[in-house]
């Protein structure tokens, strides 16, 4: 029997998926397993029990994915089960800030007493006038999942799409239309593009990535739009070019007071996932992630431990290690469960960055004495019997 426990409301048809086997506690050091969304985890004292956490979307900003390593806590996301939800967000914030469909809402509203209504909008119309996307050139900085949805579709409605993403996955770059032109520097992508869109993650390496100096490269007029983290964009330096005429508009999900109703500025309070099927998509995702943890051992989409998989447990026992990735590991583990005489019948060990994980099939049940053993190895964080 397993215990989960969900720290943000989570979409019913994704817990739904949990069997018979498992039950929701209200106590957080009760549970194999956690759900999260957005509640911040960076001060939670976390129990022994708690194997894994699941974050129902892309971002793990709000857990302790380092901490958790060293804990032996498998972190998982879910990258791309939001992906079309964020995508259309992109779509509407480019059309939003090419014509002023806001000021022009806002100013029928407010002329909602007036009998001549319709010939006052005639006469106001050319005001909230703008452009066409279609022909216009977009740089997308970042062709993950979400990226790739919308370089996709902005070929669709005849934009000219610039692609920057050194680090593209072989599966992303076989989804991408024909059409759109992988730019080779960021450079290219500022000096030519009259719309630019960022889908990349958080990292030291990209925190205010969008500085003075990129403003700088920019056409005049450009139209910035950032659906993926707030702290992407210097946002001090963003003012001043909003100011200058280098940026026409930004668009923006994440509101501060800083960007927060200023003439030029568009921006949505963290709509980018907040749909019924984004939200049940990402719950489907992190459930199925769990179960096959916690019943099989196997990882995929974890954030700070290795994907590992070696399908369901035909043999009589399977034990699952998170230890550091260092020299003489394996060694350490065989010999112990060899002078137990227990015999292995397959194994794998992964490895990402720091840290590794082993899954051991074995020909016999492995002893509580064992067991201890192999926790006692120095840089083991966890050993978990699977089966």
């Amino acid at each position: 029997m397993f215990q989960y426990h969900c720290l943000n409301p989570i979409a019913e048809r994704g817990l739904n998926m949990f069997s018979e086997d498992y039950t929701k506690t209200e106590n957080i050091n009760e549970a194999d397993a956690v759900l999260v969304r957005s509640a911040r985890m960076h001060d939670m004292e976390l129990g022994d029990s708690v194997k894994a956490i699941a974050r129902a979307g892309a971002g793990v900003n709000n857990i302790p994915v380092d901490a958790c390593a060293e804990q032996g806590i498998v972190v998982f996301n879910t990258p791309g089960a939001n992906a079309n939800g964020v995508k259309e967000l992109v779509i509407a914030g480019m059309l939003l800030a090419s014509r002023d469909i806001v000021g022009g809402i806002e100013w029928v509203a407010g002329q909602k007493d007036k009998e001549n209504i319709d010939k006052l909008a005639e006469k106001q119309k050319k005001q909230f006038a703008g452009c066409e996307i279609s022909g216009k050139k977009l740089g997308i900085i970042g062709l993950g999942a979400i990226g790739a949805m919308v370089a996709n579709s902005a070929t669709h409605l005849g934009m000219e799409v610039y692609g920057y993403d050194p680090y593209i996955s072989i599966d992303a770059a076989w989804n991408l239309s024909r059409t759109i032109k992988h730019s080779k520097s960021l450079d290219e992508i500022y000096s030519q593009c009259d719309y630019i869109t960022i889908h990349v993650p958080l990292l030291d390496s990209t925190r205010k990535m969008i500085n003075k100096e990129a403003f700088d490269k920019m056409k005049d007029g450009v139209v910035l739009l950032n659906f993926a983290r707030d702290l992407l964009v210097d946002e001090e330096a963003l003012i001043n070019a909003l100011e200058s005429g280098k940026v026409k508009k930004y668009v923006t999900d994440f509101a501060n007071p800083l960007v927060a109703g200023r003439e030029g500025i568009l921006v949505t309070p963290h709509l980018g996932a907040s749909t019924e099927e984004s939200e049940e998509n990402c719950a489907e995702m992190a459930v199925k992630e769990l179960r096959n943890f916690l019943e099989n051992g196997n990882i995929k989409n974890s954030v700070n431990f290795p994907n590992c998989d070696m399908g369901i447990c035909v043999a009589v026992g399977r034990i699952a290690i998170c230890h550091k990735n260092i020299p003489n590991m394996i060694s350490q583990f065989t010999k112990i469960l060899g002078g137990e005489g227990v015999n292995i019948a397959d194994m794998t060990n992964k490895s990402k960055g720091e840290y590794a994980y082993t899954l051991i099939d074995l020909e016999s049940t492995v002893s509580r004495e064992a067991l201890e053993e192999l926790r006692a190895v120095e840089g083991v964080s966890k050993v978990r019997v699977v089966k």
